[in-house]
């Protein structure tokens, strides 16, 4: 039982995209799906130390934070189901040169995986 349980874990987590989805620069850049990927309830510390919600992350992606030229590179992503519908992301984000760790919750909603919250740690 143990083994077909994480078998099916892994199988979820590998299956799940999202927080790459939120990288895309085409992504970012339009408001409608990025309102798609975050909860009504986002919050995020950024590297920078700044809070961030739902309305000020859109003002961010909007204004083109993700050069369509030099996309961000993701590497070491791991996750884990923490109970039915939540699972735990880490993953290694590198922008232009900005590195940093980040740690997300998503949550299974009616309208599907969304960002509930999120917390980078700069290795600048």
């Amino acid at each position: 039982m143990q083994v077909h349980l994480a078998a099916e874990r892994e199988h979820r987590i590998n299956r799940f995209k999202q927080p790459v989805r939120l990288l895309d620069p085409e992504v970012r850049a339009s408001p409608v799906l990025v309102t798609e990927l975050l909860d009504p309830e986002f919050t995020e510390f950024g590297a920078s130390g700044r809070r961030w919600d739902a309305t000020s992350i859109l003002t961010v992606t909007s204004a083109g934070s993700v050069d369509p030229e030099s996309p961000v590179k993701v590497s070491e992503m791991s996750g884990v189901v923490l109970a039915p519908g939540v699972v735990h992301l880490t993953y290694f984000a590198d922008n232009n040169g900005r590195r940093a760790w980040r740690s997300s919750l998503w949550r299974l909603t009616e309208a599907g995986w969304r960002i509930y919250f999120h917390q980078a740690t700069s290795t600048n």
